[in-house]
């Protein structure tokens, strides 16, 4: 698949998960790669971003997520990509703006759409 067709396939796993993004309670955020996401006003709030659009357009998609973490939370996507599997981690995370850390539980969810494989990732209090 090429740019184009990423950022056509983006746009409709989130134009289908709207009722999910604009629902939840939850921090949600669907991603296809790093260049490819998208979340919910709940996650951009929770994580400090001016909007969800402002996190979709980070190359570094685990600025939020303490260093010591980022390795457990690349190999629930990996589990998730690869076998299928949905995982559930505590994670510290913390917010982009003031720094303040925090921690919470984040559910790796893998998901089918148009033939490509994407994770739904909810994100709640610990």
């Amino acid at each position: 698949m090429n740019e184009l067709d990423h950022r056509k396939l983006i746009a409709d796993i989130a134009a289908q998960f709207a009722p999910v993004l604009e629902k939840s309670s939850q921090a949600v955020y669907l991603y296809l790669d790093d260049t490819h996401k998208v979340c919910n006003k709940k996650f951009a709030d929770v994580f400090g971003y001016e909007s969800p659009d402002e996190w979709a357009e980070m190359e570094a998609p685990l600025a939020d997520v303490a260093a010591e973490d980022q390795s457990m939370v690349v190999r629930a996507y990996r589990a998730a990509v690869q076998k299928f599997k949905t995982t559930t981690l505590s994670v510290r995370f913390h917010n982009v703006k003031t720094h303040r850390a925090f921690r919470r539980r984040l559910t790796v969810v893998p998901l089918p759409f148009k033939g490509q494989l994407f994770t739904a990732n909810f994100i709640d209090k610990a």
